[in-house]
Parts: structure tokens; sequence; C-alpha cells
């Protein structure tokens, strides 16, 4: 087994698995995507009966007691709306989640890293409407020239004794199983794809024809970042971004309220049938989705839950929202801790992933919840991965 140092930082992963030393991402020789997210990779597999969508429901009344009501901001709008995006007026709110869990994505879908909720208060904003869409992603790219990480080639001098047949770009992609395997064993459904990235989403053999409005995906955070600039935006804090996602609600366990299924019908874009042999598609969606297909939460903005984990410009740290409670006083506009730090891989430089992907399931991770956190490494993408933009009031002014 190629050794860590012998790894490109973009062509290995390191997980603490069932407690033991961690591993670098190696299959068969063949080099594999780097820091891949922690937040669908360390999930401990659900067990048992209790572990569905009708129990974190039956927890909401229990959920709720823990927050207090949004106050917002009653400031008006700077002025007309940019092209796509729509005002978040801030103000104050209760942020994270109250059920805790020690596996990554032990139901109720959240973990103590989400922990204690605390108050905080946002600046108003404009947003996205939608994550940043492939047919955007190409004028960017047109424009400029950008070439993203997964597209380009790590050399010989980044990786020092890397193997040669290692040194390839591409991403790492979902593959679903041909039957039921342990949940335990992430090996079994994510390959490293030589030619993945935003252009062939799938690999060398796929492309983006007909898929001009689905969201851009194998996008590494330095990618987001470089789009957002070009763009005259920025990416949202996590504070922001939560702010955004709750839509003037106070502590539901999803973006649009305590129901998964309000009436029967499905408001985000998930996994349904058994994970991850086959995605039934019941939601309309087998795979990724194109934006906007389920409706908007309170303020607007479509598929803040599911379909594509979006970056926020967050360091991750486990422990930083007990930071933040242990001031004892309204944490104003938080920009997140000033380094990276997880647990589980200490020397990883890590940020906040919110929102879940198409991929999440009660089976395995409901991190659709609207509290929950994930994390990533800097220069991994996937093809659940994309982002949106915000923009500061100032700014437009």
């Amino acid at each position: 087994m190629s050794t860590r140092k012998n790894l490109p930082q973009r062509g290995r992963q390191q997980v603490t698995f069932h407690g033991t030393k961690r591993f670098p991402w190696v299959v068969a020789g063949v080099a594999v995507m780097a820091g891949l997210v922690a937040f669908m990779l360390l999930c401990s597999p659900s067990t048992g009966p209790a572990s569905t969508a009708s129990t974190n429901e039956k927890d909401a009344a229990t959920t709720k007691s823990a927050f207090a009501p949004t106050i917002p901001d009653k400031t008006p709008a700077p002025g007309p709306a940019p092209q796509g995006m729509v005002w978040i007026p801030g103000g104050e709110f209760s942020m994270g989640s109250d059920e805790a869990g020690e596996s990554l994505c032990g139901l109720p879908g959240v973990t103590r890293d989400a922990q204690p909720i605390h108050r905080v208060y946002v600046d108003g904003f404009w947003m996205d409407k939608t994550d940043v869409r492939n047919e955007q992603f190409d004028q960017f790219v047109k424009a400029t020239g950008y070439v993203t990480i997964a597209e380009r080639t790590p050399t010989k001098e980044e990786f020092p004794g890397a193997p040669p047949e290692n040194l390839v770009a591409g991403s790492t992609v979902f593959t679903p199983t041909a039957g039921p395997v342990p949940l335990n064993d992430y090996f079994q459904w994510w390959r490293y794809e030589k030619g993945a990235n935003w252009r062939h989403p799938e690999g060398s053999a796929s492309d983006l024809k007909g898929r001009e409005k689905y969201p851009v995906v194998h996008i590494a955070y330095p990618d987001a970042e470089a789009y957002a600039k070009w763009a005259g935006k920025r990416l949202p804090t996590e504070a922001e971004w939560e702010f955004a996602a709750r839509g003037g609600l106070s502590g539901k366990l999803y973006a649009w309220g305590d129901q998964l299924k309000p009436g029967g019908k499905w408001m985000a874009n998930i996994y349904e049938g058994q994970f991850p042999v086959k995605d039934t598609g019941d939601d309309g969606f087998a795979g990724l989705a194109p934006v906007a297909q389920f409706p908007a939460n309170g303020y607007g903005l479509y598929d803040m839950a599911g379909n594509v984990w979006q970056w926020c410009s967050d360091w991750y740290r486990a422990d930083y929202f007990a930071t933040l409670a242990a001031q004892g006083a309204v944490a104003r506009n938080p920009q997140g801790p000033e380094t990276p730090y997880d647990p589980a891989e200490p020397t990883e430089k890590k940020r906040v992933h919110r929102g879940g992907s198409f991929l999440c399931t009660y089976q395995y991770c409901t991190r659709y919840m609207v509290g929950t956190r994930g994390k990533g490494e800097v220069t991994t993408g996937s093809n659940h991965l994309g982002f949106r933009c915000v923009k500061t009031g100032e700014a437009v002014k």
C-alpha cells in the first residue's frame, strides 16, 4: 500500500476506519482523490427500524424546544436584486442542532460538531437563488481560461516519490454496487475516475449535453473561490448559509419544516431505495437533478437541501460552535475559526460543506437536515459537490 507522502494530495484519502489507523485511499494501484470529503466517508451506517425519517419527525418537538425565535432585520434591500439573486434580510437566529450523535451521520443526522445551539446575528446579503450551473461556470471558464483542480495533472515535482501511474488528472465518482453491501466500506461505491471533472461529470465518456442547468460539480474550494471573484461575489459564511437555508423559520428539521414529505410531497432531491444499490428516483430524480426542481424556501432559495453539497468560506473545526457559545453573547457575523482542525484528520485543511446531496438517505446519512454540517479537504471535488455565491449589501450599493 502506498504511503501517505507518496500519494498526490489530489490522489488519496485518509480516513479513520473502525478506530484503526488512517489508511490512504488506494484501489488496485490507481491514484485516487485527495482528502475526499469526510462527511461522506466516515459515516457509520444507521441501524435498526428506529433509523427512519419518521423518527426524525417525531423528535421535532424536542428539537424545537432548544431554539429561540428568529428575529429578522427590518432593513430593506439596498436596491434592485442582482440577476439571479435574492435578498436575505439578515437578523438574529439560533444556529446548529441539539440532537447529538457520535457517528458522523448517525441518525437523526447530526453530530456533536453542530452543538451547542447558539445565537448568531448576520447582516443582510444577496444570495444566488440556485447553485452555480454548468452554463454559468462555462461562461467563467471561457472568459478567464481557468482550469479546475480536477483537470490539472499532478507533477512529480509537486509529489516526489509518487508512482507515475498515480499522476493522472481526475476526480471521485459515486458508483452503485451490484447488490447489498455492508455500509462500513465506502471503497465499494466510490471510485477515482481518470478524466472526471466539471466537463465530464461521470468520466471522460460523459459530457454536459443537456446538463446546462444542472449544478456544476467536481469543484474544489479554490475553483469555487475563483468563480466567485470573477462574478464579483464571494462564498457564504457558514452562519450566512444556515440563516438563509432556514428561510425565516426557527428550529425546524428541514429548510421547509418538520416533515420530510409534507402532504406526501418530496421537497428535495435525496436518495431513495436501497443505498448504495439503486436510487429509485421516487422524488423524480435518480442521481443529480437540474437546479430549482423543488419548491423554494421562505427566502426564495432553491435546493438548500439535497442535490449537491455547497462550499462555505469557514475553516472547519469540530469545536467551533462550542467556542462561540462559550463567549456568552450573540455572535455577530462570525467568519469561522482562524485555522482548520478535524480530530479525525488533524493534518488536513478542511472547509465547511452544507446542505447534503442526492446521496443522502436515512439509511446512511441524513445531512439534508438544515442544522447539520459537512466538511471537505480544500483541493477535493466530487460528483456531488458544488457551490453558490453571495454578495454583501454594501457591495451592491
